[in-house]
């Protein structure tokens, strides 16, 4: 059955109360320094997963980035996050973000990936193109799979190269539809292109901007606000065969993205029970 999550990275805005001139960067800072402390970890964990409750989900995609991040995380914070996830009945069907550059980074998102009993590391990994008999091995040796994520990329084959042999199944991708749209300007053709590599789905509206250094950015949106077809890229999915899960996704820095998450995990529902 597919599942259907939320993205932790639709909290990015929160710590620094949201408000138009917010800039993505300064937002994640505020969101590490958030979480970080052991002594306030706990609660604030806490919170988000009620947070989340509230909003209706029971599962999570953690954003390494911020909340729960193997840069900074301990042992025991890694351990408390995992047994609040129990406690609130809450299942981490990813890891997000960036698995490091390093054996040690990498290391150090596995062990987390483990640690809070998700089996799918979804984002970016430098490392990689640089160790990738390394990556497959300790994929491997946890049990993990690694669905590589789009951002600059505008085909298909740009993620195929990256996806190699992919590994007997162990390296895939994860669809970002926000970045498909504002980067290749087409996602469902990207979907039906990827097939049975498509680890994990980021469903995420947006509308594009210009970002300060000229290139091409997206801000988030609600559902049906921007320019993803999402009804049409879960079709999509269906009609290839899809077995994985799907994150409703609303990093917003400028707005509060809580009653768009809400309505997202509706029309989610709705769209994998249609037929």
């Amino acid at each position: 059955m597919n599942r259907i999550s939320v993205n932790g990275s639709s909290f990015v805005g929160k710590p620094s109360g949201y408000h138009p001139d917010n800039r993505w960067e300064a937002c994640v800072r505020a969101v590490n320094d958030w979480y970080r402390p052991p002594e306030t970890f706990a609660v604030r964990f806490e919170q988000m997963l009620r947070d989340v409750r509230t909003m209706g989900f029971d599962a999570l995609d953690i954003w390494t980035a911020g909340q729960l991040n193997w840069r900074w995380a301990t042992q025991q914070q890694i351990a408390l996050a995992r047994d609040l996830l129990t406690k609130h009945r809450i299942t981490v069907t990813s890891l997000g973000d960036n698995f490091g550059k390093t054996r040690d980074e990498f290391m150090a998102a596995c062990k987390m990936a483990a640690g809070v009993n998700t089996r799918l590391l979804s984002g970016t990994c430098p490392v990689l193109r640089t160790e990738r008999a390394f990556v497959v091995d300790k994929l491997d040796e946890y049990d993990l799979y690694l669905g590589l994520e789009n951002h600059p990329e505008k085909s298909a084959q740009e993620m195929f190269d990256q996806i190699g042999d992919g590994a007997h199944g162990r390296i895939g991708t994860t669809v970002d539809t926000g970045w498909y749209a504002s980067q290749a300007h087409e996602v469902v053709g990207m979907i039906e292109q990827l097939g049975k590599h498509i680890l994990n789905i980021h469903l995420k509206d947006v509308i594009p901007t210009a970002g300060q250094d000229g290139q091409t950015e997206d801000r988030n949106v609600g559902y049906g606000q921007g320019i993803v077809p999402l009804k049409e890229c879960v079709r999509a999915l269906k009609r290839i065969g899809y077995a994985g899960d799907y994150s409703v996704e609303i990093h917003s820095v400028d707005h509060d993205p809580t009653i768009e998450l809400v309505e997202g995990l509706r029309l989610v529902r709705k769209w994998i029970t249609q037929p």
